[in-house]
């Protein structure tokens, strides 16, 4: 039995035992005084669930510490007619193993009654792994669980008067026990009066055999210092009546109010819901008076009662599932949790001898498609669970991990809605393993490389127990099984395309990692994230380059790992541009081609601009304010002048700043409104700034059409006075974005003096956009299948070849289609590749290969180009239709017309 004179908050401590399995599917019982249990059509049980084949298939497994593993399966079965599959995780615990250990997770902070997501309670209460516990009330946020709770061999809250509802729990000498639980107590005075307990740190609810009656009114319940919610409880339609005792005795007491005192560990809150409950308190229970609470669970199934202190710890849950081994009939109505139908659920259960426990979680998400309550009895049995239950499901449904090796906890698996539910409780995983020697590491980094690409790898180490143990980098020795790059330390640096075993070892300990420098046939897409650059000598413009995999991995890279060719002009890539050296007679646009392992992308460049003046500060229409970081040493102010030497129009804005006191990283901001709108497609924004010679850093914060915030340079250096005319280059940036602030900033660096008082002004906020692409003029083109006769805008020629049908497609020969429409066309004899130019397209064959490129994404044809007599012959719908023009076949004529 307990004796309750005072409540201790818990303290988190190693547990010896048995092995336990958890199970995490979806469903949340909705009871409670704000909402009704609705009742569920049977029909669709009528549907043999259990005539379907299933299978429970081991995917993979890892350990997470000693007495604990990992197993992810795969649980496939017939719905409709219908082959489906759902993820199932499993953590095994044994509980022969003196090291790992479970017990209850609670609330924020260990609390009962204010709700908190399963990877917080793993992180706040030092679990290495856990999943979400029972079933709560949803529609307030106290939460509290329905059933009982046990954490740390402390009784913190009290099961609710609800039918079949069961438990899990596990015994101080680490036997594992499945049962459902009533709770009985009493409160007696110093004169000898006594009053029955309702319960102990309990959310309002209907208690299933009492009708509709609020489960607090004329009842009694008990709050310990582990409740946390704000009242005692929200929502129960009656006003308390309360009785503090501290160390057994009565301290305050207030009738039809609440008291505010805080309790105390050593203290608890009786609390009276009116009438007779309300009256004992004000009769019996005076300030100083001595005073006892004793109480007990019952054991529903075996009639007797069951001293909560024998527990190590407690989680309530929902229906029993399996017993013997064998689905068992549901304890109770599953309408509430949804038990028909396919969502995600959680569990837990034990082997038959006692010695293993399973949490398992089984998802809803992507391509899983969860799974009914009869398909968890399935998986449990096929687990060989000897007794299990179902735990809360659905939304809640959470499992979380210590990977093997890492110090960080993260989410074993996506969760079924956007973001993790916060719920009542959950079951942790413990260890209070020594730290043990070196036994192995895990490799860190990339598995997927590009040429030219460098990437630090780095090791997780874990000891003979299984625990996370620091590795030293400057006792590793790194190295490649294949010629495909060179490590320098941990850096390694791919130089050829290929697979290779990385291997790191560190004494007498050894891991490997596969990794693969990928060539062009796994890129789905590359784009140069930049508008058209202009086609002047000595103009620039910086190439960043996205690459997408078809795995669907992006990388966003500098140009560096390409090779580069330019069209219509002389030019070079360095640092992340491309500067246009030099321009070829009459040429209008050029092209600079990004090529990685024959895979290319481009960027044209094209001659004049457009500028359009965004602000002059003539007349802002919007509030510019100052902002200064940090706020408490650095001064900062902004405004409108026109007194400025030379300045060129009327009125400039002007950012003051003064980073005398402080250290560090100082700035003073201005703040143009809501921000300017960026729109269209610039390649850069120019702005005449008046320089202080401080040598301080002049910065611009862009946010962008994604939402992403860049930091662009204005000047790296204030290195001159007066005005000065600079370029931001807007490369990377998606449109329209907004033009946020402007700023000053020191990073406090001594190598250069910077001066920390003084002040800048910017003017005349230019977008600058290279004028549009122009698309070649259009012909109109007639050619007939079978004859080398042809037309060009009604002009007779001659073709070199002629036009044929083979296999359902047409055939006309490349270079007079394309130069007709005014494209050009290049031709590398050794990679067979044909690269059609046009306006701001690019289109890229492979004679025999049905796999083209157009603007840089990967597409798949019917069909390929092939050379005849010397000849190259291109499919004609492939090539006129990518390119936007119109084909046109007359049967009866065999005439082809392009327009």
């Amino acid at each position: 039995m307990g004796k309750l004179n005072g409540s201790g908050r818990l303290k988190r401590r190693g547990h010896l035992g048995t092995k336990v399995i958890i199970v995490a599917m979806s469903g949340i019982l909705i009871a409670g005084p704000v909402a009704s249990i609705a009742p569920e059509s049977f029909r669709a049980w009528l549907v043999s669930e259990a005539s379907a084949a299933t299978q429970l298939k081991l995917k993979s497994q890892s350990i997470l510490t000693s007495g604990a593993k990992r197993m992810d399966y795969t649980f496939t079965t017939t719905r409709s007619n219908k082959n489906v599959q759902t993820a199932v995780h499993v953590i095994e615990v044994d509980l022969t193993n003196p090291y790992v250990s479970l017990d209850t997770m609670s609330g924020k902070s260990g609390s009962v009654g204010q709700r908190n997501n399963i990877l917080n309670m793993t992180k706040e209460n030092g679990a290495i792994g856990g999943i979400n516990g029972d079933v709560f009330i949803m529609s307030n946020s106290e939460g509290a669980p329905l059933g009982a709770q046990v954490q740390g061999g402390v009784l913190t809250s009290s099961p609710s008067r609800l039918k079949g509802m069961y438990a899990f729990a596990l015994t101080k000498d680490r036997k594992p026990v499945i049962d459902s639980y009533s709770f009985t107590g009493t409160v007696t005075a110093a004169n000898g009066s006594a009053f029955e307990l309702e319960g102990l740190n309990k959310s309002a609810y209907y208690p299933e055999d009492a009708g509709f009656t609020y489960s607090h009114a004329n009842k009694m319940y008990i709050y310990t210092s582990s409740w946390g919610g704000a009242e005692r409880p929200m929502n129960s339609a009656t006003k308390p009546t309360e009785a503090l005792v501290i160390d057994g005795v009565v301290a305050e007491t207030k009738v039809n109010e609440a008291i505010t005192t805080p309790i105390p560990e050593n203290g608890y809150i009786l609390r009276a819901g009116q009438g007779d409950a309300a009256k004992f308190i004000q009769e019996n229970l005076k300030v100083g008076d001595a005073v006892t609470a004793d109480y007990a669970l019952s054991s529903k199934t075996l009639g007797a009662k069951v001293d909560p202190t024998t527990f190590s710890m407690l989680v309530g849950g929902h229906t029993l599932l399996v017993d013997n081994g064998a689905a068992s009939a549901f304890s109770r109505d599953i309408a509430g949790v949804s038990g028909n139908s396919y969502t995600s659920r959680s569990g837990i259960g034990y082997s038959k001898d006692g010695t293993k426990v399973y949490l398992i979680t089984a998802e809803k998400s992507g391509s899983n498609t969860g799974l009914s309550l009869k398909e968890l009895q399935q998986v449990m049995v096929q687990l060989g669970i000897q007794k299990g239950i179902n735990l809360d499901g659905g939304g809640s449904t959470t499992m979380t991990e210590r990977p093997l090796g890492s110090t960080s906890l993260q989410l074993a698996h996506s969760t079924q809605e956007s973001s993790q539910r916060a719920v009542s409780n959950g079951i942790g995983v413990f260890t209070n393993a020594p730290q043990g020697k070196l036994k192995g590491m895990s490799v860190k980094g990339p598995n997927i490389m590009l040429l030219g690409q460098s990437t630090t790898y780095s090791t997780s180490g874990y000891d003979t127990y299984y625990n996370p143990l620091a590795t030293d980098p400057s006792s590793q020795a790194w190295s490649s099984s294949a010629a495909v790059g060179t490590f320098a330390g941990n850096v390694f640096t791919a130089s050829k395309i290929g697979k290779t075993k990385l291997t790191v070892k560190s004494g007498d300990v050894t891991a490997s990692y596969d990794i693969e420098v990928i060539g062009q046939e796994q890129i789905a897409s590359m784009r140069i994230n930049a508008s058209a650059g202009m086609l002047t000598k000595g103009s620039s413009l910086q190439v960043p380059i996205t690459v997408k995999l078809k795995n669907g991995s992006t990388y966003n890279l500098t140009g560096d790992s390409f090779v580069w060719e330019f069209v219509g002009f002389e030019g070079e890539y360095k640092d992340g541009a491309v500067t246009v050296n030099g321009l070829l007679p009459d040429s209008t646009t050029g092209y600079a081609i990004a090529r990685y392992d024959g895979y290319g992308t481009m960027v044209p460049f094209v001659q004049g601009e457009q500028a359009t003046t965004i602000e002059d500060f003539e007349a802002a229409r919007y509030l510019i304010t100052s902002q200064a970081t940090p706020a408490d040493t650095t001064k900062g102010s902004v405004k409108i002048v026109s007194d400025l030497p030379e300045q060129k129009s009327g009125k400039a804005l002007q950012i003051s700043y003064d980073f005398t006191n402080g250290t560090g990283t100082r700035a003073a901001y201005g703040v143009l409104g809501n921000g300017l709108t960026l729109s269209g497609a610039p390649s850069s924004l120019s702005m005449d700034v008046y320089g202080d010679t401080s040598n301080n850093w002049v910065r611009a914060e862009i946010v962008d059409a994604a939402g992403k915030a860049h930091l662009l340079d204005v000047a790296k250096e204030l290195n001159w006075t007066g005005w000065k005319n600079v370029k931001i280059d807007l490369a990377g940036v998606a449109f329209p974005a907004k033009l946020k602030r402007v700023y000053v900033v020191t990073l406090g660096q001594a190598d250069v003096e910077k001066l920390p008082v003084g002040a800048i002004a910017i003017d005349n906020l230019t977008l600058r956009t290279a004028t549009a692409v122009k698309e070649p003029t259009r012909a109109s083109i007639e050619m007939t299948v079978g004859s080398t006769k042809a037309t060009v805008n009604g002009k007779a020629t001659t073709l070199e070849a002629k036009p044929f049908i083979q296999a359902g497609s047409t055939y006309v020969p490349l270079r007079f289609v394309t130069e007709a429409m005014g494209a050009q066309v290049l031709f590398n004899d050794k990679t067979r590749k044909i690269t059609v130019l046009r306006g701001s397209q690019l289109l890229e064959m492979t004679l025999g290969q049905k796999d083209y490129t157009l603007n840089g994404v990967r597409y798949t044809s019917d069909v390929a180009p092939f050379v005849q007599n010397w000849r190259t012959l291109i499919p004609i719908r492939l090539f006129s239709e990518k390119l936007g023009f119109k084909v046109k076949y007359e049967d009866k004529l065999r005439q082809i017309t392009i327009d």
